[in-house]
């Protein structure tokens, strides 16, 4: 039996491929199946298709890749990802997807993000909602059981290998012990560390990242995380709840409280059009020095765009913003500011399977890295899911049929049950909610879209001093549930994904892509490398292989003219 721990995109696609393949497989979540952080993506997914543009390549797409990725991502990944990922958008339509078409039948596709052609499938401005429902009835069709509201707490290793996890039900405390011969990691990033994220309130708490460091694996780039330009400032519970982008690439104007269009001053060619993480830094700035609105923003005005345009190309950021502010985009502007959104590093895994450095663990998704390097194209993510949920589902089958036994240890059964029944019994002062509060302070101050060593180091003691704290947390499990347990997982994870971003943060000592170091304002080839990093050793260097010449010819400056550069 293969588990199988998440059940968003990556999570399901994994799961169907081992069911197809006739292996048993369980599917289990924290939250709801349906309301995975999958089905928030908006904007759409990525394969070079050529449907729109004859002239597109899966090498012209790689290229592109990395070419965003400021040459941090692993090109064997990228090869694979965009050699696979028409077979991807196949297999979508094989499970039932309905993708957006021309009126001669062909899958439309749209510009995003620095692609040199039109690439991006989509469906409206919900291709993650529809994406997840598509994987969602067929993994139902094929009988694949997925458990909601389950907490998982630890995976079991023995001798280097997985044989399990530990975990607990959300609403009944009740406990489970998991025997698997092999398991894929597939809980998200760590956005959710930061206090302005578009993920919500109690996902990628960095889950992913404790359970495989926990269980011997080790960490890739985990400084490296996108900060999306446009994220809303409130209600407060609903802080850093994405824009679309699609809100730029519809001719959405960017504006300081003193009314004026600063793009002009960062990046005069593209304007809003500009890259992520370029717009992120301007906003960032404006904000910073004084001309952001009073709640600590820019505005995002699409109020001049025909109502038609917005209520057809824009219809969820519209619903969005009248729902959670009464804000009726078509007349007013939307004040937003930069917020953590994607994780580009995560756990450290083999590019041809995913694989892990412990035998039958494997991570796929937003929990593993290689793909996305200092700056994440938008639409690739979606295509990753797709893509790496099947081979890693294929690799995880053949791993479970290759067993003719599996040892298990009664030793690290007793710890994982240990470490449930400490917290459990933990009635110290401290409030876990507030700590995790605390770290996303620590983060935003100090490990924001702008660092520098002074500002590290300091989030570095603040960090050491809540590690401290945590020992006198009080867990305290109600007639609601086990939802405090489960924040005192969270606050465990959030604090080791915390460790790691600061400390490799703080060691790549260069400006690149998504990392911006102000007291190193440059590049440094030097740090053309990947950081690999585990509490044990510390921070590696990995050098990166080099990039094939079929792809490296293709790697230029995109033309941005009329198009959203992300």
């Amino acid at each position: 039996m293969v588990l199988v721990i998440g059940t968003g995109g990556a999570g399901l696609r994994a799961a169907i491929e081992l069911a197809e393949a006739g292996i048993d497989v369980l599917a289990v979540g924290k939250r709801p199946k349906e309301d995975a952080h999958t089905a928030l993506a908006a904007g759409g997914i990525n394969a070079a298709l050529a449907t729109m543009d004859p002239e597109d390549s899966w090498q012209q797409h790689a290229a592109d890749t990395l070419k965003e990725s400021y040459l941090l991502a692993d090109p064997r990944t990228a090869q694979i990802v965009t050699q696979g990922a028409a077979r991807g958008i196949d297999d979508l339509e094989r499970f039932g997807m309905a993708f957006a078409r021309e009126e001669d039948g062909r899958i439309s596709q749209r510009f995003f993000g620095a692609h040199k052609f039109r690439r991006t499938a989509f469906v409206g401005d919900y291709t993650g909602l529809e994406i997840q429902r598509t994987l969602i009835r067929r993994a139902d069709q094929l009988k694949v059981p997925v458990l909601d509201g389950v907490y998982i707490t630890r995976l079991l290793v023995h001798d280097g290998a997985v044989f399990g996890a530990y975990g607990f039900d959300l609403t009944h405390g009740t406990r489970y012990l998991i025997h698997a011969d092999a398991v894929v990691l597939a809980a998200g990033g760590h956005t959710r560390i930061w206090r302005r994220t578009s993920s919500r309130r109690d996902e990628n708490t960095g889950d992913s990242f404790r359970l495989a460091v926990e269980a011997g694996a080790r960490l890739r780039d985990p400084e490296l995380v996108q900060f999306h330009p446009s994220g809303i400032i409130e209600p407060e519970n609903a802080a850093g709840t994405l824009v679309s982008e699609a809100a730029r690439g519809e001719g959405g104007i960017l504006r300081n409280a003193l009314g004026e269009r600063f793009m002009a001053r960062y990046d005069p060619d593209r304007m809003e059009l500009s890259t992520r993480d370029r717009v992120a830094l301007a906003s960032y700035t404006e904000i910073k020095e004084g001309r952001g609105t009073p709640k600590g923003g820019v505005w995002l005005d699409v109020s001049h765009l025909p109502r038609q345009t917005i209520m057809t190309r824009l219809p969820r950021v519209y619903q969005t913003l009248l729902d959670l502010q009464m804000l009726d985009i078509t007349r007013e502007p939307i004040e937003i500011a930069p917020t953590a959104h994607y994780s580009m590093g995560g756990v450290w895994v083999r590019p041809e399977d995913h694989s892990t450095d412990v035998r039958g663990l494997y991570a796929i998704g937003e929990a593993s890295s290689g793909l996305h390097g200092a700056n994440r194209l938008g639409g690739n993510s979606l295509i990753e899911l797709l893509v790496f949920g099947r081979i890693t589902g294929r690799a995880a089958a053949a791993y479970s049929e290759s067993l003719t036994a599996q040892p298990r240890s009664a030793s690290a059964v007793a710890r994982a049950r240990a470490e449930v029944d400490d917290l459990l019994t933990a009635d110290g002062p401290e409030n876990v909610r507030a700590l995790q509060r605390a770290i996303r302070n620590t983060m935003t101050e100090h490990a924001g879209v702008v660092r520098d060593e002074e500002g590290l180091r300091a989030g570095l003691a603040e960090l050491s001093v809540i590690e401290k704290r945590m020992e006198d947390v009080g867990v305290h499990p109600d007639i609601a549930g086990y939802q405090d347990l489960a924040h005192a997982f969270d606050l465990k994870s959030a604090a080791l994904a915390a460790r790691a971003t600061l400390e490799a943060a703080l060691e790549r000592r260069e400006t690149r892509g998504c990392h911006n170091r102000s007291d190193y304002p440059d590049l440094d080839p030097a740090f053309q490398v990947n950081l690999v990093w585990s509490p044990t050793t510390g921070i590696t260097h990995e050098s990166i292989p080099a990039i094939p010449d079929g792809i490296s010819s293709l790697m230029q400056e995109v033309t941005t003219e009329g198009k959203l550069v992300e």
